[in-house]
């Protein structure tokens, strides 16, 4: 492991020293308020009849405390909303409260557009924020990485998760999950990606036989990735600062999409009161204005979060190109051969070198051929000269795989070889389950 001089641990302090340039402003005083009188009249409507089995679930979220993480709460938020969007469709209302002649539908229904296009521009705000935010952290890790084939593997590896992930959500739909199935599909993805990234750093689960061969990343990357999310990690000081006013306005969702599932549910028990459809619209507005000004103030404060020094910054990038490399000298008129035993199908074979000092011409030539089981001999790549070269392919045999770089053409001088090349066994994935759908 090479020297990780310059590079400073992310703790609690550094985040609080951090934070104190970013206040947020409180939170209006309406969002407490709206929120504990659209509970009341939503408990109202209910007029002492016992709730169905779907409205007490409701009623117990909505009494319960908002979940502590940042991203939890992203996510609860963002479940809220859709919810809400799929009750104020008119179209999936009680059929006694769509027929026209029914005067409290229609002026129900005259409400509802405003409050639909107000929910669906936040929900817009909040899915960019959080695609933006997920490739951010990905992007700075990656940004620690060797600068090599073994980075542009793990970013495969990842592409091939997410296109996995996406499967399994379309499979849900298409199976006629509800928004509460898909959410909950949704967030336990999530807990995977978190999962993957704290496997990264202690070199276990299905990154194991990546990280294996990740010489030259910084200890304090590996141990930033782990403990980042932990309950008492460092970004429990992000919690500190930035929960509570995130907390209030997940609790005013939850009794936004109450009190409105509640009035559908309960509309032929009584009339529809006029106090009640302004605080759907007051709340509706407090809601969604609050909720845009935070995501733009905590969107602020994540991008310009400096978690780790950068690598340039660091000095590190050029001496991890060198210290993991092997430097060998190719006398003049022999070659230089290295082999790589490959057991499964489905590897990665990868290569990257560079000639760094010769008299006359700096290359080098180069080839990879393969021998299998049975003793045939398979060109896989054919032979040319080089200055450098990085690359890598996908093995469709076992057997033994063998790079040669050949100075024979040359009769009196020797080049400097520096190279890497690695076999990655295949990362196997869990296959996509079906048995909560």
């Amino acid at each position: 492991m090479q020297s990780t001089e310059g590079l400073v641990p992310i703790t609690r302090a550094f985040l609080a020293s951090y934070y104190d340039k970013y206040p947020f402003t409180p939170l209006s005083d309406d969002v407490v308020r709206l929120s504990d009188q659209i509970h009341a009249i939503a408990i109202d409507l209910l007029n002492g009849s016992s709730p169905t089995p779907g409205e007490s679930l409701l009623l117990q979220e909505a009494e319960r405390h908002p979940p502590h993480k940042i991203d939890e709460n992203m996510w609860k938020n963002r479940e809220q909303i859709e919810e809400i969007l799929f009750l104020l469709d008119v179209s999936r209302w009680p059929a006694s409260l769509r027929q026209e002649s029914v005067v409290e539908g229609v002026e129900l229904a005259a409400v509802v557009m405003p409050l639909q296009e107000k929910f669906k521009s936040t929900l817009k705000t909040l899915e960019n924020f959080q695609a933006r935010n997920s490739e951010f952290v990905f992007n700075t890790v990656m940004t620690y990485m060797p600068q090599d084939f073994r980075g542009t593997l793990i970013r495969q590896q990842r592409e091939r998760s997410e296109r996995n992930k996406q499967a399994e959500v379309y499979a849900l739909i298409n199976s006629g999950g509800s928004i509460h199935d898909r959410y909950d599909m949704l967030w336990r993805q999530q807990m995977e990606r978190r999962r993957q990234l704290a496997q990264l750093g202690s070199a276990t689960g299905v990154y194991k036989t990546l990280v294996k061969y990740l010489v030259g990343v910084p200890q304090v990357l590996l141990d930033f990735v782990k403990q980042i999310n932990d309950d008492q990690g460092p970004m429990e000081e992000q919690r500190q600062r930035y929960g509570p006013p995130l907390y209030s306005l997940t609790r005013l969702v939850h009794n936004i999409r109450l009190f409105f599932a509640l009035l559908l549910g309960h509309f032929e028990a009584g009339k529809l009161q006029n106090h009640q459809i302004t605080i759907l619209v007051e709340a509706t507005e407090a809601y969604t204005s609050e909720f845009d000004r935070f995501m733009k103030f905590i969107g602020e404060v994540f991008s310009n979060s400096p978690f780790f020094i950068t690598a340039e910054d660091a000095g590190l990038l050029e001496a991890r190109n060198k210290d993991d490399c092997k430097e060998i000298s190719v006398a003049a008129g022999i070659t230089h051969e290295v082999s790589l035993t490959v057991e499964s199908i489905n590897s990665y074979i990868a290569w990257d070198f560079s000639v760094v000092q010769g008299k006359m011409n700096l290359d080098i030539g180069f080839s990879v051929e393969c021998i299998d089981s049975s003793g045939k001999k398979t060109l896989i790549l054919p032979y040319r000269r080089y200055e450098s070269d990085q690359g890598n392919f996908c093995t469709c045999v076992s057997g033994n795989y063998k790079f040669i770089w050949d100075n024979s053409y040359s009769s009196f001088f020797k080049k400097v070889l520096r190279y890497k090349v690695d076999c990655i066994p295949p990362v196997v994935e869990p296959p996509i389950s079906t048995d909560d759908q």
